[in-house]
């Protein structure tokens, strides 16, 4: 397979190039960056672009299924504006010049409780992208909505904070159900899912992930 990737070189995205690079399924993994990487491989090919003009670049989309891991915070970003253009104009904006190419599975990294209808800013950002996805009726998408994640080298101090707290209520067998989960893991079970080759739309929600 080949695979397409935005948001490479953030925790997940890092963690799920190296994964497709290993894994023999993955004959090419290219990513779409915003500054160029120190990583080389012979399966790996990157591409420097303006990642708010995709169309500009339409023709390097294409390919067998379509990752995004692409996300920041409302601190990084320095407005809800900014981050509505990172987080959602983008992944839709390449999504869609991904279908028109023929890319027939997409798979993108959401979070829990992500909702159209929610009054929180991320989760109904989250949750608009979530719906536009579908609307683009990809042959097989796979929308994964993962709770806490646990990043290595994190500089997120209220992520650091809250993944040490429920690591401690989870020694003492509490709220497992919010247990943290590992980039690593998470990139692992994003490589797994076109291989199901299931069509057809599958969420993928926080508890199952470390089942999948």
């Amino acid at each position: 397979m080949k695979a397409l990737i935005i948001g490479a070189t953030g925790a997940t995205g890092e963690c799920l190039v190296s994964e497709l690079l290993a894994d023999p399924d993955y004959e090419q993994v290219i990513i779409f960056v915003r500054s160029a990487t120190a990583r080389k491989h012979a399966k790996l090919v990157e591409h420097v672009v303006d990642m708010s003009k995709p169309e500009n670049f339409a023709h390097l989309l294409s390919g067998d299924v379509f990752f995004s891991c692409l996300g920041t915070t409302l601190k990084a970003a320095g407005s809800k504006e900014n981050q509505w253009k990172i987080d959602f104009e983008i992944p839709e904006k390449f999504a869609e010049i991904s279908k028109q190419n023929k890319v027939s599975t997409c798979v993108i990294v959401s979070a829990y409780g992500a909702s159209k209808d929610s009054r929180i800013f991320y989760s109904r950002m989250k949750g608009e992208l979530e719906e536009r996805i579908v609307e683009l009726s990809f042959n097989q998408t796979v929308i994964f909505k993962p709770g806490i994640l646990k990043r290595k080298g994190s500089d997120r101090m209220g992520e650091k904070i809250a993944v040490k707290a429920i690591e401690f209520f989870n020694r003492l067998g509490i709220l497992r159900s919010q247990r943290p989960l590992p980039t690593e893991l998470l990139a692992q079970k994003l490589a797994k899912a076109p291989k199901l080759k299931s069509a057809g739309l599958r969420y993928v929600e926080k508890d199952e992930i470390f089942r999948f």
